[in-house]
């Protein structure tokens, strides 16, 4: 089957970039630089990712708050013009559908949920909101992810106004004659920006943030490194139909409001988990000696299974295999010592609090 192509596809190409299918498009999983320095980069600097693949929505219309509040656990009216919202889609029994940006501009709900569920998700919102709302797919605009804690220096130098934009804002940005749409967010718990910008100037506009000199291409690999470190979920590793907010450690994305009514889906399993605690929780990972546990090995505590690991490989911030995983809630205490059941051997590991690298965002 033929993959899907950004608009960046020639440009990553063109630098080097080690194209692979993921998620029905073809995307660049590392430059020459490698994984390690596309990391670091972003973590010393700033890194710059194409997330284009990612599905960019916009809901409009009279009543398109009310239906589409109901398919999630998110106090949508309280999403003021200007912010942004984590939110996730739920199903009847707590679990997770997919996990998504939720902002508001121009009095319209601007969404980006992830690529391998975006047309999952397109059918399950047309198929709830009202009938006077619309949900459009904006295919016309790429969308890049400047990461780092230089990242708004750099924006700053090609003449874009960040006065008074902090975390989780979203602001219309007017760069010569391009119209870009910017929220002060991302994935890799760095300080950062998503741009939206149309898919005709997008080349131009990445070779402009190179330029600056400080900032490094990097691909799918050094994004997974990155998000691993600071204890961000990945839908298919920490979060899926099974799997609920609380247990994957996201009761922040639950709003005071909504569980006070408990009138989002689940909402009878996730209260009850909030009140009683879940069967497991997701935790770090921190393997002893220089082999990575990988992603479904097994987690033993004297010789039970007690969980397994989700998303695990080396973490270059901390220069060392790391991992993050589902654990029983009775051995989810930081300090605990397991047992990876990996391959030919038994690797002892060590519980450890997320994130494994703190988080650097920018709150004014």
């Amino acid at each position: 089957m033929s993959q899907k192509r950004t608009p960046l596809y020639d440009f990553h190409v063109i630098n080097g970039a080690r194209m692979v299918p993921f998620a029905g498009w073809d995307m660049p999983v590392q430059y020459a630089s490698g994984i390690k320095a596309e990391h670091l980069a972003t973590r010393q600097k700033a890194g710059l990712f194409d997330v284009s693949h990612m599905a960019q929505l916009v809901l409009s219309g009279r009543g398109a708050d009310a239906c589409f509040e109901r398919l999630t656990p998110t106090d949508i009216a309280a999403v003021t013009e200007g912010r942004v919202r984590y939110s996730l889609l739920l199903n009847g029994s707590g679990g997770v559908l997919d996990d998504l940006m939720v902002a508001r501009l121009d009095g319209q709900l601007n969404l980006v949920v992830n690529a391998g569920r975006a047309e999952h998700d397109i059918a399950h919102i047309r198929e709830s909101i009202c009938e006077n709302s619309q949900l459009t797919h904006i295919t016309d605009r790429a969308l890049l992810a400047l990461q780092g804690p230089l990242a708004a220096r750099v924006l700053g130098a090609l003449g874009l106004d960040l006065d008074g934009f902090k975390f989780m804002d979203i602001r219309r940005f007017t760069l010569g004659d391009t119209d870009l749409i910017i929220t002060r967010s991302g994935y890799t718990g760095e300080d950062g920006f998503e741009i939206s910008i149309p898919a005709e100037t997008a080349t131009a506009f990445a070779s402009r943030l190179l330029d600056s000199g400080d900032v490094m291409l990097a691909g799918l690999g050094a994004r997974d490194t990155l998000r691993m470190e600071a204890g961000l979920p990945l839908w298919g590793h920490e979060l899926d139909e099974t799997i609920t907010p609380v247990t994957a450690g996201l009761g922040f994305a639950l709003s005071k409001k909504r569980r006070i009514a408990g009138d989002f889906p689940g909402a009878g399993i996730i209260l009850d988990q909030l009140t009683n605690g879940s069967e497991a929780c997701l935790v770090g990972l921190l393997p002893e000696g220089a082999r990575p546990v990988r992603d479904g090995t097994v987690l033993l505590h004297d010789g039970v299974e007690i969980g397994k690991v989700t998303s695990g490989g080396f973490a270059p911030s901390l220069d060392r295999p790391a991992a993050i995983g589902f654990v029983a809630t009775a051995h989810a205490t930081a300090g605990t010592s397991l047992t990876a059941a990996t391959r030919g051997a038994q690797t002892p590991v060590t519980v450890a609090s997320l994130p494994l690298v703190p988080h650097r965002y920018f709150r004014g």
